[in-house]
Parts: structure tokens; sequence; C-alpha cells
């Protein structure tokens, strides 16, 4: 089974391949949202690896989001293509989990603890979710305007992580003791392979002609029209 993987939900732009569970190509940017220039290059790198190889692709693998409108459209359109030329299936993996999935290394002995991505929107706003430690959800994704009650209900019981562009802003809000906060953790494309390999082997695949992405955009109209 060989994926090729596209992450570009944030600034971060980055592209892995893997043969089952292992990664055998990685290549990111952290410099900003120059995902339209670069996503192609690294593309074709890891191409090319994979020609030198002497391997085809199984299917492709494109983060879903919630996420930048442009970096996903970018990752999707590309995404969309490859699957059109190779025929292949396209797979969706959920921005949050792939944090997630990045964030559970980070802490040792949280069997017990919550885990809350959160992907930042603007002034005070963030796009969030909840997972329990073996990555189930446990509060489905919302638009959430923090203050300093945000959460109550599950920090009262649990030791909860708080990870992402977004939870920067949140850390002299969300002040209860059980809040604790993980530095550095972005969506990359290496950190979705388990993810999705495992839908691949369930055959989860999206329609490639209909699929759209979580743009941030989805939930605004939603959303209070008040801040702290």
């Amino acid at each position: 089974m060989i994926l090729l993987h596209i992450e570009t939900s944030t600034n971060v732009c980055s592209v892995a391949l893997s043969v089952n569970n292992q990664c055998i190509f990685s290549k990111s940017d952290h410099k900003g949202m120059n995902h339209a220039s670069l996503l192609s290059p690294f593309i074709a790198e890891a191409l090319d690896f994979l020609k030198n190889a002497e391997k085809k692709l199984d299917a492709v693998a494109v983060s879903s989001g919630p996420g930048s409108y442009t970096g996903l459209r970018i990752g999707v359109s590309t995404a969309k293509g490859l699957c059109y030329g190779l025929d292949i299936p396209l797979i969706a993996v959920s921005t949050l989990e792939i944090m997630v999935k990045q964030a559970k290394s980070e802490v040792e002995n949280a069997e017990t603890a919550l885990f809350c991505p959160m992907i930042d929107a603007r002034r005070m706003e963030v796009y969030t979710a909840f997972y329990n430690s073996k990555g189930e959800i446990r509060k489905e994704i919302s638009a959430e305007i923090i203050n300093e009650n945000s959460f109550i209900e599950y920090l009262q019981n649990h030791t909860v992580y708080f990870f992402g562009n977004g939870s920067d802003k949140c850390i002299e809000t969300l002040t209860h003791p059980n809040a604790r906060f993980i530095d550095n953790i972005f969506p990359l494309a290496e950190n979705m392979i388990s993810l999705a390999v495992e839908s691949f082997k369930e055959n989860k695949f999206e329609d490639v002609a209909y699929f759209e992405p979580f743009y941030l955009k989805e939930f605004q109209a939603t959303m209070p029209k008040k801040s702290i």
C-alpha cells in the first residue's frame, strides 16, 4: 500500500510518502503561506523518489480541514488532479485528527486525558474538537469563542491538552488547573499516515468529482456575534 499524503490546511506545507505504515519520504516548509509555489515541487520530488524505487501510488490522502481556504483549496485541487490523472482513490483525513496524532506522541501517561486541537480563526475564535487518548472524538468539531468558562465541563473532570495555532491566544484565558498547553504542534503530512492507511483498508474513499474540504469560513455565519 503506497500512499501520497498532502497537508496544506495551515501555514505549513508538507508532503509525505508511505509504504503501509512506514514513512519513506517527507518534506515540509514552515515559513508561511507558500503552498502555491511549493506544493507542486514537493510532490514532483516525492514522485521522482517513487519512480526511482520502481513503485506506483495506490491512493492520495489529503488533509480535509478545518483550515485555511487558500491552503485547502490548493491541496485538495492538486490531490484531485493526481487522482484523476492516475485513476486512483482519494482519501480525506481530518486536520484536527492529524494534530491529535502528533500531540499524543508528546505526552506520557495520558490515558484519562482529553486532547483539544485548535485552529486559529479571528479574535478569540477557534475551530476545535475533543478527542480521548484513543483518538476517539468526544466533542464534535465546532467554532468557539473562548472565554474563562470555555470547556469547563471537560476541565472539571479531565486533564485537557490544548495545542495548535489557535491555542497560543487561549493560554491567559483558559486558566483552569487541568488545562495544559503543548507547543509546536502543526498538522504534518507524515502524521497522516496511520489515519490514511486505516481509511484505505476500510475502503473509505471520497468522490473525486464532488469532494470539498472543511473551509474555516463555513462556520463563521453560525457563530455568535459577540466576543469576550
